[in-house]
């Protein structure tokens, strides 16, 4: 609905719910002020019983950020970023979102932009890029986008 999927719906199955973000095309449906001087969109299921229950009581897409300072580490707990308590209108602890003790799980998402037919772009490697480079290239034969 607000965005364009042209890839086979078992890769949605195999990516999705978990710590991958795909970048597709937009749709006209998607509210402009949603990231509007790009005609892509990152799309996220994250595999969080809190998570997905909070979205599914929303009626619409949920545009989230990350509870860290960009380029630093993901913090999986609500006291890790208390620092930014201040600057938030709402916390809701829905309890740690990974493995507290993984410094892989602070890598944050793997983001991969699908948006050309055939193609695949890593945006960032985050926490599940083997598996994710191996199911894009291996089971659905997608070749990595030249820069």
């Amino acid at each position: 609905r607000y965005c364009h999927v042209d890839v086979p719906d078992e890769l949605l199955r195999d990516l999705l719910p978990g710590p991958v973000t795909l970048v597709l095309r937009r749709s006209e449906e998607l509210n402009k002020d949603l990231n509007p001087f790009t005609s892509l969109v990152g799309v996220r299921i994250p595999n969080h019983p809190f998570m997905r229950d909070l979205a599914r009581a929303c009626s619409g897409p949920l545009a989230l950020t990350s509870a860290n300072i960009s380029s630093q580490g993901s913090t999986l707990t609500v006291s890790e970023f208390q620092d930014l308590w201040p600057q938030l209108s709402l916390i809701i602890d829905g309890g740690p979102i990974g493995d507290i003790q993984s410094p892989e799980c602070r890598l944050g998402s793997t983001v991969v932009d699908l948006s050309v037919a055939g193609k695949f772009s890593i945006i960032r490697p985050g926490c599940a890029l083997t598996p994710t480079v191996e199911i894009l290239r291996q089971k659905y034969g997608l070749e990595p986008e030249s820069s």
